[in-house]
């Protein structure tokens, strides 16, 4: 189904032109306007580790995991997470699939690079068992854990690693995002994927609607400037 009229009618939004809507009206509008089948869609991204799906996953893999005798080493919270990310990854849309894939790849190379610069036990913070999970428990201490060839964003996010300033981490995440989002939904036309990609950028800008101040701002335009550029690594010696 197309929404030519609703897309039309959203205000234009970049990473640095922020947003005049709240979540709570933007959400009222796709609700008013969207089929039933594909609000359900967008409602992939409201669940939360503290759903009482995402629970009952939880449990019933600990369930599992005592009844063979396997040790579990993910704390709660982060069992939870790898349930957040398993029920997103079978949602009935693949552009949804590959956000929730996406996310997870971001979050577990920046935790393996953490984990080994630091000297923690890379095991214990790896999420899921993905192709890309599976390839950073197998080849941990290779500077790009072996994805060269399977991840294409896998440079950006080691470079995001290299970010000592957090802040500054988390803003060029949004903005690799942001670019993830623009690139996913190119060659869709007032769809669904058009209103899910609008909605998580709009969450993006309302994750830094504090960040007024002029230098604040600069700051992340330059950021924004250098992930376009794109950022290559040297193979280790």
């Amino acid at each position: 189904m197309q929404y030519q009229y609703l897309i039309a009618g959203l205000e234009d939004i970049t990473l640095t032109s922020g947003t005049t809507l709240t979540e709570e009206q933007l959400l009222q509008q796709f609700q008013d306007q969207l089929s039933k089948h594909d609000w359900q869609l967008l409602s992939t991204l409201f669940v939360t580790t503290d759903d009482d799906r995402i629970v009952k996953m939880a449990e019933d893999y600990r369930l599992r995991a005592e009844e063979a005798d396997e040790a579990i080493l993910l704390s709660e919270e982060d069992l939870r997470t790898q349930m957040l990310y398993e029920w997103g990854v079978k949602a009935k849309n693949q552009l949804l699939r590959q956000w929730f894939e996406f996310n997870l790849n971001i979050n577990n190379v920046l935790a393996a690079t953490i984990c080994r610069k630091h000297g923690f036990d890379i095991a214990k913070a790896i999420i899921g068992n993905s192709e890309t999970a599976e390839a950073i428990r197998k080849n941990r201490n290779q500077k790009d854990f072996g994805l060269a060839g399977t991840l294409p964003e896998i440079n950006d996010i080691l470079h995001l690693a290299d970010i000592e300033n957090l802040l500054d981490r988390e803003k060029m995440q949004d903005a690799l995002r942001w670019r993830w989002l623009e690139e996913h939904t190119l060659f869709f036309n007032f769809e669904i994927e058009n209103v899910i990609a609008y909605y998580l950028q709009s969450k993006i800008l309302h994750r830094w609607d504090n960040l007024t101040m002029e230098e604040g701002q600069r700051v992340f335009r330059s950021l924004v400037a250098d992930m376009k550029k794109g950022i290559t690594f040297e193979d280790e010696k």
